[in-house]
């Protein structure tokens, strides 16, 4: 193991990265310090109904920069292909600072989200072009290291600026972050990098338009009173799944490789196991809103004990990338976040627990809820490159942001659909409860998607 760690982190593999885990590392920042202002967001400028649409549109905009990475590159390349995503990035971020209403700000954050989604495609796709197939994994969990790396300045930051009634500078420190990344870029990047060879990609932007509207008609009924209307965007954003899925297995343009939507073949367990527990760690973003409804927390303290979660991610993907046997991790890693869901739906909403017991607890489900995440999230990455079809591997790249994006955006989506049916701001403790126990039913799935993995 030391000896493949050793090979990654020095001469040219060491430059290659700090790029690949840079990028990331803008997007988990991001993420961490959103999360953590949010709640001051919503008592400034109002807009708690919105309060997953923040995530909501952040995601379907990285859906569709991500998507639209590959075909991206081959027009301007790689070194400018960084630039045009940390400017969008930083324009985004720049209305955010400045939204006087909610609306405002949700527009920054899909201007944020289109470039977030090419960076983040570009750290993977930088992965299979960067390194050799035997550091793969190890790759991958650069990423991961980067998240968790993430941890420790997000929060601050946001809690920091949160406590001072300060969060519009909280996107101010995006910016600036996104011109650190331009520097990074310029200096470690290889200079001889050339275009990827080929005329442009065609995108199937018809397809990333149902998959992008499906998720919003979740986020649309999520905020109705009327539970049928609830119900109805489910029922639209499933037919919309459907119409998806028939086109990938039809179409000669498609978002995902050949046989990606079909759950049947390796690779479509593969997508869908990734979804799922996309879909239950997503239930994240809610923690710092209950921590300090439901238990009196400050926004620092309340974004560092929220960021336990992706702490726990980045530990274990370290320890078990090396790991040859991906099949076992595959079945162990679910079912370990689960169990941290669980226990933060037994947990979170105990109002009269003493902060003395509920923290500790509430800490160890979080760990558990990412760890179990960093199982196995290394080997799916690695294992989704081997299993795309021959001449297909650009897209194989380019599509695990995409699929990123999918469950970060079904999950949010949903996470706002459950917490606004049951009554987020008035029936706080039980959304709670009902958050956290019906997203552990995801990562379960997530097992038996895997079955066909050799």
């Amino acid at each position: 193991m030391a000896q493949g760690w050793g090979e990654l982190l020095r001469g040219r593999n060491l430059a290659s990265s700090a790029v690949v885990g840079g990028g990331m590392m803008m997007h988990a920042v991001n993420v961490f310090i959103v999360t953590t202002v949010l709640p001051s967001i919503v008592r400034d400028i109002g807009g708690l109904r919105y309060f997953a649409w923040s995530t909501t549109l952040y995601v379907v905009a990285s859906l569709l920069g991500g998507a639209n990475c590959a075909s991206l590159m081959r027009r301007i390349g790689y070194r400018n292909g960084y630039r045009l995503a940390l400017v969008t990035f930083s324009v985004g971020a720049l209305i955010c600072a400045f939204a006087p209403a909610m609306g405002v700000l949700l527009a920054g954050r899909f201007v944020q989200g289109l470039g977030a989604g090419t960076l983040s495609a570009l750290s993977f796709s930088m992965v299979r072009i960067l390194f050799p197939q035997n550091l793969w994994t190890r790759a991958f969990t650069v990423v991961s290291v980067a998240w968790g790396i993430a941890t420790l300045g997000g929060p601050a930051v946001g809690g920091i600026f949160a406590e001072n009634d300060a969060w519009r500078a909280a996107f101010w420190s995006l910016a600036v972050l996104a011109f650190a990344m331009w520097l990074l870029v310029e200096r470690s990047l290889p200079r001889d990098m050339a275009k990827p060879a080929g005329a442009a990609l065609p995108v199937a932007m018809l397809s990333l338009a149902i998959l992008a509207g499906s998720a919003l008609c979740i986020s649309a009924g999520s905020m109705a009173t009327d539970p049928w209307l609830n119900l109805l965007g489910v029922v639209v954003a499933g037919i919309g799944l459907t119409i998806f899925a028939r086109r990938e297995a039809r179409e000669k343009v498609r978002v995902l490789p050949l046989g990606g939507c079909d759950p049947r073949t390796v690779l479509g367990g593969l997508y869908l196991a990734m979804v799922l527990l996309l879909i239950g760690v997503n239930s994240e973003i809610f923690v710092a809103f209950f921590l300090q409804r439901l238990h009196g927390m400050t926004p620092l303290h309340s974004g560092y004990i929220s960021a336990m979660m992706a702490g726990g991610w980045s530990v274990l993907s370290l320890y078990f990338s090396g790991r040859s046997n991906p099949r076992a991790l595959l079945r162990s890693g679910p079912l370990v976040m689960a169990g941290g869901l669980l226990l933060l739906a037994v947990v979170m909403p105990q109002t009269e627990l003493s902060n003395g017991i509920a923290v500790p607890l509430m800490i160890l489900a979080l760990s558990a809820m990412g760890g179990g995440m960093g199982m196995c999230w290394p080997h799916l990455g690695a294992a989704v490159f081997n299993a795309a079809p021959d001449g297909e591997r650009d897209l194989a790249s380019a599509s695990i942001t995409s699929t990123i994006m999918i469950g970060n955006a079904f999950g949010s989506a949903t996470g706002g659909l459950v917490t606004n049916f049951v009554g987020i701001a008035n029936n706080t403790s039980q959304a709670a409860f009902w958050l956290f126990f019906l997203f552990a039913l995801a990562p379960i799935a997530a097992v038996y998607a895997t079955r066909r993995l050799k």
